[in-house]
């Protein structure tokens, strides 16, 4: 049974992983949208990004009404991918109200009385709720052609709560020796996590606890207690 669910939770990774690559949302990408930046040297202003075929064209906001400014003085342009002079590299940020699909295929339990520390890897699914802040760097890279080619690299940062479901191994030595029976039981799972993103990459650490939800929850040596996971994530937003 351990083996088929590190097997399956290798898997879900590997989906989790390939999903977010795939997919090319503003989490990931400077995409169409409103974000603080110093590319017109008037401090944190706001700007608004909008994406064309060729171009990239950064308008100066009003900060009150969202009002795009179109005017010459108030509009930058930007190469999408190849530019032929040195450009400098612009930094911009965006903050977000972030939804995401968590697993937690590693959790780490503290020893209790005579039952030592725990490596768990058992199932487990669920929805994490935070806010976030992302920064993306605008920048081009000379090439051996002696043309610039457009890099932007994106970080992502979160902290948030999650709640969600997940399987647990009972036995006779995770309850003190009250039941004689090993099944899979059903946890509900809840506590804190911080994520951080490096372009398409999402990692996170989790701080939670476990009630199971079964007849012998009292029983359970785990009921309640503190444990610590490594998370991977997939934005839904």
């Amino acid at each position: 049974m351990k083996c088929t669910s590190a097997s399956f939770i290798i898997a879900a990774i590997i989906i989790l992983s390939s999903c977010s690559t795939t997919r090319e949302t503003s989490k990931f990408q400077l995409s169409d949208g409103y974000y603080k930046s110093g590319v017109f040297d008037s401090g944190n202003a706001i700007v608004y990004i909008d994406n064309e075929e060729d171009t990239i064209s950064i308008y100066l906001v009003n900060g009150v009404s969202k009002n795009v400014d179109t005017a010459l003085n108030a509009k930058k342009v930007f190469p999408q991918s190849i530019s032929s002079i040195s450009l400098q590299s612009n930094t911009f940020r965006q903050s977000s109200f972030d939804i995401d699909f968590l697993t937690i295929p590693f959790k780490y339990r503290p020893a209790q009385k005579d039952f030592p520390r725990q490596f768990n890897t058992n199932l487990n699914g669920a929805v994490y709720l935070g806010y976030r802040n992302d920064i993306y760097q605008l920048r081009y890279k000379k090439t051996p052609l002696q043309k610039f080619q457009r890099q932007t690299q994106h970080y992502g940062f979160s902290f948030g709560l999650f709640t969600g479901l997940g399987g647990t191994t009972m036995n006779p030595s995770v309850t003190n020796n009250q039941i004689t029976t090993e099944y899979d039981g059903l946890v509900w799972s809840k506590g804190l996590a911080g994520i951080i993103g490096i372009n398409n990459f999402t990692i996170g650490l989790a701080l939670g606890y476990d009630n199971l939800l079964d007849a012998n929850k009292k029983k359970w040596i785990y009921q309640g207690k503190p444990w610590i996971g490594l998370a991977f994530g997939l934005n839904l937003n």
